[in-house]
């Protein structure tokens, strides 16, 4: 069984499902929590994935209290009706820790997909840190989609032979998402500029670390008549009273409703550079060849800025206008990161996680 309830994780392990679901020997059940709904479905949609059961957990106003107990209480008939041999989760949401503390109370097996990844700040990114670690104690296998977070995996204390490298789903994904000749009314918009794509969302970001991104950013944008910058925005209404406080009346900076995977992927894929404060989009955006500033103080993806394919600026505006700006202007400093090494895999993790789960099942 594989549970997950967000857009990101659904993303991730949609291709999962395929994978296991093409092999006779496996049963595979789907359980998707609701904790997005809309976004959610989208991407369900997008890969054609079905649901044998949706908790429907998600609620106006909900609370990270609403999203752990609602899956403990619902999850539990489901676990207890399919007695699956073992249990699937991803990443660091809290229907991941809600999903994993259910299959350890009921004395199922976990299996941890995107396992290892760490800030060793409980606070940032909050409270998904706490999450994964978490998930880790009780994991039986782990999934990791670097050598570097199997490693962190093991000096923890976890069994070595828990921890597989599998790489990164993500990278399967955009297998199938990204296509050669996508056209989009965005793309058009921006097709005398150089397309920049901001996403920003983060819990610890809201307030005056997502002002002083938009600040920065729309200093940017007075200052190069050449930039034009596409803001799918969450629907977080804090943050969407921010957004449009900084920038308002600027028409090269165009807010739009969050966009489906397939459009996301393929935006992704056409812009110049990408600005977040997101965690999977760090791991995508190298393998398309997209430099990336990280609007945080911390991140979990290490490889990554060893590589050269990402940069953590922080939340600060002088640091992050000084960075944006060096891409803009150094050919030098574009060219270095748009040309490193992908280092979150090759597209073919689910295979590897299929193969390890029938060999040890």
């Amino acid at each position: 069984m594989l549970v997950f309830g967000t857009r990101p994780e659904a993303i991730k392990m949609c291709p999962l499902v395929k994978e296991l679901k093409s092999r006779k020997e496996f049963d595979v059940k789907v359980c998707v929590s609701g904790q997005h709904k809309q976004m959610l479905q989208s991407v369900l949609d997008c890969f054609n994935v079905e649901p044998d059961y949706n908790l429907e957990i998600m609620k106006e106003g909900q609370t990270l209290f609403d999203i752990t107990v609602n899956i403990l209480q619902k999850i539990k008939s489901v676990i207890e009706k399919e007695n699956p041999s073992v249990v699937l989760v991803h990443g660091d949401t809290s229907t991941t820790y809600a999903a994993a503390l259910a299959c350890f109370y009921l004395g199922i097996e976990i299996g941890h997909v995107e396992a290892g990844l760490r800030t060793y700040n409980l606070k940032s990114p909050f409270p998904e840190e706490f999450n994964r670690q978490s998930v880790s104690i009780l994991a039986n296998y782990n999934f990791a989609p670097t050598k570097t977070t199997a490693k962190g995996l093991i000096l923890e204390g976890k069994c070595e032979k828990s921890v597989f490298v599998t790489g990164n789903t993500v990278i399967d994904a955009l297998k199938t998402t990204v296509q050669k000749n996508f056209s989009h009314p965005i793309i058009d918009w921006a097709n005398d500029s150089k397309l920049v794509l901001l996403t920003a969302h983060r819990r610890e970001s809201i307030g005056e670390p997502m002002r002083n991104m938009f600040v920065a950013i729309k200093r940017i944008i007075d200052e190069f008549p050449d930039v034009k910058i596409v803001y799918p925005i969450h629907m977080n209404p804090k943050v969407v009273e921010v957004a449009n406080e900084v920038f308002l009346g600027c028409d090269r900076i165009k807010i739009i409703e969050p966009l489906g995977v397939l459009e996301f992927h393929n935006l992704m894929a056409k812009t110049h550079i990408i600005l977040t404060d997101s965690g999977g989009i760090q791991e995508e955006a190298p393998s398309l060849g997209v430099p990336v500033l990280v609007m945080r103080d911390t991140t979990e993806r290490p490889e990554g800025i060893k590589a050269g394919t990402l940069k953590l600026v922080g939340t600060q505006t002088e640091k992050i206008y000084k960075e944006f700006k060096k891409l803009l202007t150094s050919r030098f400093a574009y060219r270095k990161m748009a040309r490193a090494k992908n280092p979150y895999g090759d597209g073919f993790a689910c295979r590897r996680i299929a193969d390890i789960l029938a060999r040890e099942k």
